[in-house]
């Protein structure tokens, strides 16, 4: 039996505002009985530049959770404890690898009713933490956004979490458009689904120009040693000061460290769709195709494709229960891809598919470039600025966290994995073949020239292909600047990682 299509009511999916919550967060718990979290995230600038946080934490008092009622009370929870947690590991001069039960017992509780981990994830710096600075405009632009909860209290810090906001708002409506079509695909109804995609590829143009606005105010700099440090989570942060992850401590002496990753846009439930309803599928990075020309494992309607352990996969276990399953939910009725492929003569079919794969995947080169300025140009300037200063003179790391152990070798090189991203693992070669993977399941011959694997004038491949910013055969990346050129490594982290 066919899988029914998914309501967005089951799963707390908006249709307006899509994996945004329904309803605006709270900008304040309304029990006074919470006054304590909420004191420390309005001053959390100031006991950060005090360095009055840490002893803040500890007289905080054992809070319990009964007295949360809705579920944007328990949201707000999560975030104003994310917040706090997170400020207090990597606030001080050197992370602090334990989190006091103040802190421990009721976040753990908030974390289980939600389904989510005791991290700071996309959903708690982004999709859980804006305002509309007019109530009667808009959400799905950056001029009528604001933060509720920032670690800096800079400019920079909200227009980075508020740029993904946009983003998810503008790209809601394309949830229920896509439900649509592949329930007229059931139908064989080959309009209404050419319809759908065309639409769907030119509001992904809208959210790569939206992506493009993060350098209008987000500094790079400010960005990688200021904001980037307290988005890290604790796994694969030995360099960083945390060899066994974090130990949130409940009292009972059973925990566990946990090495958990910190927050990700691949975290996004949207992005995700995309995929999903385009029939995109993510291999384990550095896997190939098992056959040329193909990577679907599953071209039967109502089958899910089977579990794959891979960044990707393992990302979801960082969104919202219902979000997760709704992810679930659609791969199992997802029918795009098949539909499009059993109607090769139709071409105005065939093209817009293509046009949303040509879309998703210059997306996904806009976000390539962006984790480039603000990540792998940043870390070079600090190796070099650390292998140009003698022993003698070059300053000590003020802090221990993401940002200091990229520099604090000056003998690294530059093939070294020591440079990680905030959800802990090495992203350029998982973003550049999510992005390679978008173009797969190109149905035009022309669409799969331009969306080829490989980099432009390799042989075999079409006349043409998406810019990579000088990607060489071997899938090195090359950048010319103002400077002269720098490779980018396959070691180097990324921000945000789609």
């Amino acid at each position: 039996m066919i899988p029914a299509i998914p309501r967005l009511d089951e799963y707390g999916i908006s249709p307006q505002h899509g994996f945004l919550p329904p309803e605006l967060p709270l900008q304040v718990l309304p029990d006074p009985y919470y006054n304590p979290w909420e004191a420390i995230v309005a001053n959390l600038q100031a006991l950060l530049l005090s360095k009055r946080l840490e002893g803040v934490v500890h007289q905080l008092p054992v809070l319990s959770t009964s007295r949360l009622q809705q579920p944007a009370e328990w949201r707000r929870a999560y975030v104003l404890l994310s917040f706090i947690t997170h400020a207090h590991i990597w606030g001080g001069d050197k992370p602090e690898e334990r989190v006091p039960p103040s802190l421990s017992i009721p976040f753990l509780k908030v974390c289980d009713k939600l389904e989510l981990p005791p991290v700071a994830t996309y959903s708690a710096v982004c999709l859980w933490n804006f305002k509309p600075i007019f109530h009667d405009e808009p959400i799905d632009s950056l001029d009528n956004l604001s933060t509720l909860a920032t670690y800096t209290g800079s400019l920079d810090e909200s227009w980075f979490y508020l740029v993904s906001v946009a983003i998810e708002a503008r790209g809601a409506p394309i949830i229920p458009l896509m439900l649509n079509a592949i329930a007229a695909a059931r139908i064989n109804d080959s309009r209404s689904v050419t319809q759908s995609l065309q639409v769907f590829a030119e509001r992904l143009d809208e959210l790569g120009a939206l992506l493009q606005k993060m350098y209008e105010n987000c500094d790079p700099h400010v960005f990688y040693y200021r904001i980037r440090p307290f988005l890290a989570g604790g796994k694969n942060m030995a360099d960083a000061g945390l060899p066994n992850g974090v130990l949130f401590d409940d009292g009972t002496g059973q925990q566990p460290f946990r090495q958990l990753g910190g927050g990700s846009n691949a975290q996004s439930s949207l992005i995700q769709f995309f995929d999903i309803a385009l029939g995109i599928e993510h291999r384990p990075t550095g896997e190939k195709p098992r056959y040329p020309g193909s990577s679907s494992e599953s071209d039967v309607e109502g089958q899910a494709p089977p579990s794959r352990h891979n960044f990707i996969y393992e990302m979801r276990s960082y969104m919202p229960g219902p979000h997760r399953r709704f992810l679930e939910h659609v791969s199992s009725v997802a029918n795009i891809r098949e539909f499009v492929e059993s109607h090769r003569s139709d071409r105005g079919l065939s093209i817009a598919f293509d046009a949303c794969l040509a879309m998703l995947r210059s997306l996904r080169d806009k976000h390539i470039q962006l984790v480039s300025r603000y990540i792998i140009v940043k870390s070079r300037e600090s190796r070099s600025t650390s292998r140009s200063l003698s022993p003698r003179s070059a300053p000590q790391p003020v802090r221990h966290n993401i940002a200091s152990a990229a520099s604090s070798s000056p003998g690294t090189k530059p093939g070294s994995k020591r440079l990680r991203g905030t959800g802990g693992t090495a992203l350029i070669p998982f973003l550049k073949q999510a992005r390679d993977e978008t173009g797969e399941p190109a149905i035009d011959a022309w669409a799969r020239r331009i969306l080829s694997n490989g980099p432009a004038g390799e042989e075999g491949q079409g006349f043409a292909a998406l810019g990579k910013m000088g990607e060489h055969k071997d899938g090195a990346v090359e950048i010319v600047g103002l400077a002269g050129t720098w490779a980018m490594d396959d070691s180097e982290g990324g921000i945000c990682h789609w």
